[in-house]
């Protein structure tokens, strides 16, 4: 089992994979997410959007909590199964860097999304140890995957040399940064190309400098 197979089932009360119904209830919540916020999440309006009644939600859920933690879990752990499949293939550092990024910046749509609810629920993981560990989670299962192509890239002699964990976390910090800058421009959806290319020059930049 990888590490993002953990993370979706991590509380699933059966510690099997989601039922269709509750992979359902999730793929609705995380879309009501996306329009108004995890403060303004409600039950009925996840209801209203999977087409079911409210009562089933406390059924499968418990709570709206509980609700929120599943959803972000399945969200993470299917970004970081995009990110370990792209840097799967490619056989060069330099060119599984690219392919990360691409399968990072897969479209407007989605990435603007995935970046409004993941700032929302950084909140919640700022102020709750439950949600603190699922982020903690995510980034440590991110930095192992950009640590692993800085460690090839390293030997490859065309990354820095150092410590590749360290470096890993700068990338995040590139990626998630530039993210951030991404979505407040109010061109969004005509820049994503744009961000996406500055994205792997900046990355880029920082890695080969002085190897």
């Amino acid at each position: 089992m990888t590490q993002s197979d953990s993370l979706i089932q991590a509380s699933d009360r059966d510690g099997q994979a989601l039922a269709p119904k509750q992979a359902h209830l999730i793929r609705s919540a995380y879309k009501v997410m996306g329009e108004k916020g995890l403060n303004n999440l409600s039950l009925q309006d996840v209801a209203d959007e999977a087409g079911v009644s409210k009562a089933i939600l406390p059924y499968y859920f418990d709570s709206k909590e509980n609700l929120i933690l599943l959803t972000m879990r399945w969200v993470l752990a299917r970004v970081a199964q995009r990110i370990r499949e792209a840097i799967a293939e490619p056989d060069s550092a330099e060119v599984k860097t690219s392919a990360m990024i691409d399968a990072i910046f897969v479209g407007p749509e989605p990435n603007r999304r995935f970046y409004l609810v993941f700032f929302d629920f950084l909140g919640y993981a700022a102020r709750s140890d439950r949600f603190a560990d699922v982020a903690t989670t995510f980034h440590d299962i991110c930095n192992s995957l950009y640590a692993e192509v800085v460690s090839l890239g390293q030997e490859e002699g065309v990354f820095r040399k150092g410590d590749a964990w360290e470096a890993a976390t700068v990338v995040r910090a590139l990626v998630d940064g530039i993210f951030t800058q991404w979505v407040q421009d109010r061109d969004w959806e005509a820049s994503h190309l744009e961000y996406r290319e500055m994205c792997k020059r900046s990355v880029l930049t920082y890695l080969t400098a002085g190897a």
